[in-house]
């Protein structure tokens, strides 16, 4: 059984070295010393990372519990605490100093030093996480009370950061992934291609340590990363990279990835989160209008604004009346966010589906087959009124007009398919081209915030925004938002972003990366005062993208290629 504090003293480590590849040979000799059970959690610790996507649980601890828990643990008073969030800005260093001090001393594990173990730990969260009800606060404390009170300083360090998912080590997905490549000797691709499909990195590194890699496929009941599309550059360029394209609107609405395991449907978002409660009439349509014994299906449920709202359960015709126009975006995920009076938020804002892929049918997966394949068979198991319309052609006058009618109809444009295409987890490429008539955005990670001033004093005002560093999963600011947002809106971020308070100083506060941003801006800037190095210039509010994970913002190199391709334009003028 593996020490936390090995684990501890390894995340240290990672974190004093700079160099990417020293840093997964740290990691890889760790994970290959681990046994079975150790080795299914580790990997998504060091991602900082308590659960696989896969499942359902989520710790659900924020900052005030975890600062409560330390103060009970420790005998520390909160104002002590709030000072050191002050001094360092780091919750992870504050659970440690606030160890160093506790009273009494004396705890065995502070003495022998390696008392807590991986397991142990994970079962902790474990607890805490499965805490409901009116006494899950406290339970979560009393769980965090406990680990804090038979933590070394260290351990304290990476419990903190391990209880709020904010590691802070520099080493994300792809660290990680190599690093099970390096430990177990797989190819760095076979790791991320099992990855993709399992969302489990744990148990890609057991099945990797085993030699079973290749044995890992789709499974139903367990989201898989849904498959991205890339901006294109416009209709003919596309159609000149694909020939015959399979083309569709491209909806204004939500992603969803749903599995229908006989008369059980299960509906995760695009952060692969299970949403089925609040979809009450898409788990009915579903169940209506889906021929398939089991089957993963992928689509996107549109909120719809009709002039008469009828019960939103039956779909009888696919075809969308002039008069019924897509509301916002924003309406959408008031659906994805209701817990309680579900029905009643259902009648004001009415869902519909349109599928267009399918993963997985009855006891196979189907994401090999090519995409006129998989439509095909689509086709056979769904009513025709839960299919979003497709056309096959290589005509740029056939797409144009497609293109026209979907604008017309209130939604972002269309979607250009290569037929041929596998479906690829997780991946964004030329296989899949979006064409939007919209400008250039950028999805970056809310990061930190100020409070406003004047008759805003109450809100936050302005928003700190970060963009991906892949490798190491760290986060680079790339400025701050505070335009676009009406004293509403502020309201409700404000509410939104209390929960997520790491440290304020002043009039500053630092968040916990959790919220992604779509900001519109009008020239990306080269600047020093930021750690990516750019700066975008009157940056605007464009959407709250709720709907999407940390992992799908937009990296410093998506960043550095549009800085690039503006200065070719302004050159080329």
């Amino acid at each position: 059984m593996t020490s936390f504090l090995k684990f501890a003293k390894l995340c240290k480590d990672v974190e004093s070295v700079s160099g990417t590849l020293e840093k997964i040979d740290l990691v890889a000799g760790f994970l290959a010393e681990l046994d079975e059970s150790e080795l299914s959690v580790a990997p998504g610790f060091i991602m900082g990372t308590v659960f696989s996507s896969r499942s359902d649980l989520v710790m659900g601890v924020g900052p005030s519990i975890l600062y409560e828990a330390l103060a009970r643990a420790c005998g520390c008073p909160p104002e002590q605490i709030s000072s050191m969030l002050r001094a360092t800005g780091d919750p992870g260093l504050v659970a440690a100093g606030v160890v160093q001090r506790r009273k009494p001393l004396g705890f065995a594990s502070f003495i022998g030093g390696e008392q807590l173990s991986i397991s142990e730990v994970y079962q902790r969260f474990l607890a805490i996480a499965h805490a409901s009800g009116k006494r899950s606060h406290d339970t979560k404390i009393k769980n965090l009370q406990f680990l804090f009170s038979q933590a070394s300083p260290l351990e304290a360090q990476y419990i903190a950061r391990l209880a709020i998912e904010d590691m802070r080590i520099g080493v994300g997905e792809g660290g990680v992934r190599d690093a099970i490549s390096k430990a177990f000797g797989m190819s760095a691709e076979d790791v991320e291609r099992a990855y993709n499909l399992t969302n489990d990195m744990g148990l890609v590194a057991v099945s990797a340590k085993r030699g079973t890699l290749s044995e890992l496929n789709v499974i139903l009941n367990h989201p898989i990363k849904m498959m991205l599309a890339q901006l294109g550059e416009g209709i003919p360029a596309a159609l000149q990279e694909l020939g015959t394209a399979a083309i569709e609107w491209k909806y204004d609405g939500a992603r969803v990835q749903i599995h229908k395991d006989g008369q059980k449907v299960r509906i995760f978002s695009r952060r692969l989160e299970n949403v089925t409660a609040s979809l009450p009439e898409i788990v009915s349509a579903v169940k209506a209008n889906i021929r398939a014994k089991s089957a993963i299906l992928d689509g996107e449920v549109v909120a719809m604004l009709r002039p008469t709202v009828a019960t939103p359960v039956n779909f009888a015709v696919n075809e969308i009346g002039q008069d019924e126009r897509p509301m916002a975006f924003q309406e959408i995920l008031k659906r994805f966010r209701r817990k309680y009076n579900v029905e009643k938020l259902a009648v004001q804002i009415p869902l519909r589906l349109f599928l267009f892929d399918l993963i997985y049918l009855d006891g196979k997966s189907v994401i090999d087959q090519p995409l006129k394949d998989r439509r095909a068979l689509l086709e056979m198991v769904a009513d025709p009124s839960l299919l979003a319309k497709q056309v096959l052609s290589n005509s740029p006058e056939v797409a144009e007009e497609i293109y026209r009618q979907a604008l017309d109809a209130g939604h972002e444009g269309l979607m250009l398919k290569n037929p041929s295409s596998v479906y690829a987890p997780g991946k964004r490429g030329k296989n899949w081209l979006k064409i939007k008539p919209v400008m250039e955005t950028l999805d970056l990670v809310v990061i930190g915030a100020k409070w406003g001033e004047g008759r805003r004093a109450s809100l936050l005002g302005s928003y700190r925004l970060g963009c991906l560093e892949p490798e190491t999963g760290m986060l680079l600011d790339v400025g701050w938002v505070a335009t676009g947002l009406t004293d509403e809106a502020l309201s409700d971020l404000t509410e939104m972003f209390k929960g997520l308070i790491v440290v304020e100083k002043g009039m500053e506060l630092e968040l916990k990366p959790a919220v992604i941003f779509e900001v519109a801006y009008e020239e990306i800037q080269k600047s020093p005062n930021y750690s990516s190095g750019y700066a975008l210039r009157f940056p605007r509010l464009v959407a709250v993208r709720d709907d999407k994970s940390i992992e799908e913002a937009d990296t410093i190199e998506r960043v550095i290629a549009l800085y690039k391709a503006q200065r070719g334009r302004n050159s080329a003028s």
